[in-house]
């Protein structure tokens, strides 16, 4: 297991019954980069891998 694993985990745990949109998302990204500007380039990876996911399916 990796460490990020347990992020993701709590994640699941406190809201995996949710439904957000990817304009809430989007929004807290940039929100996390703000704060935590060590982390834009791996956000920035994040956000357009998610963004190109369906490019894989092709």
């Amino acid at each position: 297991m990796y460490f990020t694993d347990r992020g993701i985990e709590e994640l699941q745990s406190r809201r995996g019954e949710e439904e957000v949109s990817l304009d809430w998302l989007a929004q807290r990204l940039q929100t996390f980069v703000d704060l935590n500007p060590d982390f834009e380039i791996a956000i920035e990876r994040f956000a357009t891998w998610l963004a190109r996911a369906d490019d894989e399916l092709d």
